[in-house]
């Protein structure tokens, strides 16, 4: 196992650098310090061609110069915040609005758009990077100043495992997710409406028609939204056209805290399978709708891949009975996420 480092460039006058993860059969995962971002995700079909499966742009530039968060660690606080504020021991916050009347994933020049410190890591019979971030008192709205950290470490299983800490000065909250954008025939190829899902989940959050969770959940059993048991992304979009496809935060079976299956994907043609596991509440699936097919998305038209961002719920710090997103000084938060590739 290696890790081979490389110059992508320069971004807030600061160098990034993309770092390489190789394992011992030659499959490879790269990520960066801009936006602790997880670029190529290189692995074989059931044939032992590799393919990369994670959309990515194969320049600095156009993560610069904006994205549909491709790869990205998203936060301060991952999904929405409704109203774009919160209320925390009598104090009302107001945020950065950039979504609506709302706050989408952490504001404008959010966790994704940092440049982070970076340290390269061999342990347990893995290699990795681990990310840090200092996001002062004020950002995008946020109290407090929180130290974040993003770990990412590869295998000889071929087993992505992510993890993100974080800890504050003030009391805050905090909503941390990887954002990448699978497509397991690879990256560029087409529809992923094909890829045949199932998630480990009975019932999901219900939403207004901006997104924001009314407070309660739904059953899966009798809707579009149901993957107990294996079925294509691309049965029931068309029964969603709201959303004009999957857009849902599902609500992973079992403890959270405890890490366990939230999901897994397979795509019939490749062979290509994505085995997920997490410590977090909830899983949102978002089957690309909007991706335009132009430079900003490399190309990649709408529902040309999906997306499993392993998180807690939206919306958490205006609602009680969500579990909690409030981070206090002297706590620290930290979540795992195993992205396990195989083939079928």
């Amino acid at each position: 196992m290696k890790i081979e480092t490389a110059s992508f460039g320069t971004a807030d006058d600061q160098p990034i650098t993309r770092y390489t993860l190789v394992n011992s059969s030659g499959h490879k995962v790269s990520v960066m310090n801009y936006g602790a971002t997880l670029l190529d995700v290189e692995v074989p079909d059931r044939d032992g061609t590799l393919a990369n499966v994670n959309l990515s742009f194969d320049n600095l530039d156009r993560y610069v110069a904006g994205h549909p968060y491709f790869g990205s660690s998203v936060g301060r606080f991952c999904n929405r915040i409704g109203n774009a504020k919160f209320t925390i021991d009598g104090t009302e916050y107001a945020l950065v609005v950039n979504h609506g009347k709302h706050q989408l994933h952490g504001g404008n020049k959010n966790f994704s758009y940092q440049v982070w410190s970076a340290e390269t890591l061999e342990q347990d019979g893995s290699v990795g990077v681990r990310f840090r971030l200092t996001s002062p008192d004020g950002d995008n709205g946020f109290p407090g100043t929180v130290e974040a950290i993003a770990e990412y470490s590869w295998n000889d299983a071929d087993e992505l495992k992510i993890v993100y800490s974080a800890t504050t000065d003030q009391a805050t909250h905090v909503n941390l997710t990887n954002h990448s954008y699978w497509n397991l025939r690879g990256a560029g190829s087409g529809t992923a409406k094909g890829h045949v899902a199932t998630i480990q989940a009975d019932q999901y959050l219900d939403v207004d028609d901006d997104l924001i969770p009314t407070g309660e959940s739904n059953d899966v059993a009798e809707t579009p939204l149901d993957f107990r048991t294996p079925t294509p992304l691309g049965d029931r979009v068309d029964q969603l056209p709201a959303t004009k496809g999957y857009d849902h935060c599902y609500i992973v079976r079992g403890e959270p805290g405890q890490l366990r299956k939230a999901a897994l994907v397979v795509d019939p043609e490749s062979g290509r399978t994505l085995e997920i596991e997490t410590t977090q509440p909830g899983i949102q699936l978002y089957t690309a709708n909007h991706l335009g097919g132009g430079p900003e998305t490399g190309g990649n038209g709408s529902h040309d891949a999906f997306c499993l961002e392993t998180q807690h719920y939206p919306d958490a710090p205006n609602k009680p009975n969500f579990p909690s997103t409030l981070l206090r000084p002297g706590d620290s938060m930290s979540e795992t996420t195993i992205h396990r590739f195989g083939v079928q």
